[in-house]
């Protein structure tokens, strides 16, 4: 029996009629066609978050990333005159990568004027125009107005996302500077791993840990139930809800949780960030505790009630591999106590993303075995997992209609 309602329709996933109730195919994991298409489709055509504003927060500072599945590497920067732009990082002369530092493949990040090539000299402004050219005079016919840097559209997050993410507009994401951040290699498909966190049908089963010993087996038969989701075109969003971890019974916390005065959901002294957080909570639910936004094809950003949010981002390397980065923000502390919840709060949260990334490698050879196939049951929890495959799936089935030159 449902605790929480439902619409009208009898359940979330009728609500929804376009995503459909039948079964779920995963060869969009395991094709390595598929793939080959999927990185065309949707990889080099949907918006991709690369970080934060406040990473190039002075004029100057600037930041690679590099997007192994759309076989690129690109400089974010803040030029002189404030304006964030976006390049390729790739030199006009021959084509050397221009900022790196000790290893190529690595990203690094820093503050300049201008970048310099290391091979020849070429540099170029942090606007992007090409600024000298290591004896000119030998080229033929040379325009530096020619060969800028090859630019990449770039926009803040709510600028073209639709309702759901503008309503986060004035959440105060600006004021969370303290930063955690987490990278994994993960050897299954990305749709995998992020399939483990657009559901909580699993949270009783595979993290048992997050309820104490004691209360274990009676958490663990009442099961887990989200109350709200929403499907904005191609992004979606769920809600929990239940009350803060400081106020469950004391049979229900670690000592580590006491002591901290921190755990699994965040620190227990919340910030002040004022009495109404826009958009966080669009199902009014009851003792909301928190929501994920899930923003197409591969960004989480889930913000707990009590104060902090973290994002999820799931990077395509291969068919059946992925780089997972996790990262947690905080408003700074201001004791060492403060610092101590923090840190409590961050390893209790690696501990539960292992436990999930644990299970996703055999997932990954189950499935590539294509001893079940197309016909993988889900159920109303599980809306979410079925309405990515299906969004994935029209981009791909759209770029094989129309193949628009990217």
């Amino acid at each position: 029996m449902a605790v929480y309602p439902k619409p009208a329709e009898g359940s979330w996933t009728e609500h929804y009629p376009h995503v459909g109730t039948g079964v779920v195919s995963y060869e969009d994991c395991i094709s390595p066609a598929f793939y080959e298409i999927e990185r065309e489709a949707v990889f080099k055509r949907a918006w991709l978050n690369v970080g934060r504003v406040d990473e190039i927060a002075r004029n100057g500072s600037y930041f690679t990333k590099e997007i192994e599945v759309a076989k690129t590497s690109i400089i974010v920067a803040r030029d002189m005159r404030g304006q964030v732009r976006a390049f390729h990082n790739i030199c006009r002369h021959r084509g050397n990568k221009l900022v790196w530092n000790d290893f190529p493949r690595k990203e690094t990040r820093g503050s300049c004027r201008a970048f310099a090539c290391k091979y020849h000299g070429w540099r170029y402004g942090l606007d992007g125009a090409c600024i000298f050219v290591q004896q000119e005079s030998e080229f033929f016919d040379l325009d530096k107005a020619d060969y800028g840097l090859v630019p990449v559209h770039c926009q803040s997050l709510h600028d073209f996302l639709g309702p759901m993410i503008t309503a986060l507009d004035g959440y105060p994401f600006e004021r969370m500077t303290e930063r955690y951040e987490f990278r994994a290699d993960i050897g299954c498909n990305w749709k995998v791993f992020a399939d483990a966190f657009q559901e909580y049908y699993h949270v009783p089963m595979l993290h048992p840990q997050q309820a104490t010993p004691a209360t274990r087996e009676r958490t663990q038969s009442l099961g887990f139930e989200a109350p709200y989701y929403q499907i904005d075109g191609p992004h979606r969003m769920v809600s929990t809800s239940g009350p803060p971890r400081r106020v469950w019974p004391a049979d229900y916390q670690y000592p580590i949780e006491i002591a901290t005065r921190s755990g699994l959901f965040g620190p227990w002294n919340e910030p002040d960030l004022g009495e109404r957080l826009p958009g966080v909570n669009p199902g009014k639910v009851d003792k909301w505790a928190m929501s994920n936004f899930q923003i197409f094809p591969n960004l989480e950003i889930l913000i707990w009630e009590t104060g902090w949010y973290l994002i999820y981002r799931f990077w395509p390397t291969s068919p059946n591999t992925h780089r997972f980065e996790g990262t947690l923000f905080f408003v700074p502390s201001e004791t060492a106590s403060d610092r101590a919840a923090r840190e409590c709060a961050v390893v209790m949260f690696k501990e539960f993303a292992l436990q999930d990334a644990g299970t996703l490698v055999g997932t990954q050879q189950a499935l590539e075995s294509r001893a079940v196939r197309d016909d993988f049951p889900l159920c109303d929890q599980e809306l979410l997992v079925r309405h990515l495959h299906k969004c994935v799936g029209d981009w791909v089935e759209d770029y094989r209609r129309s193949p628009a030159k990217v």
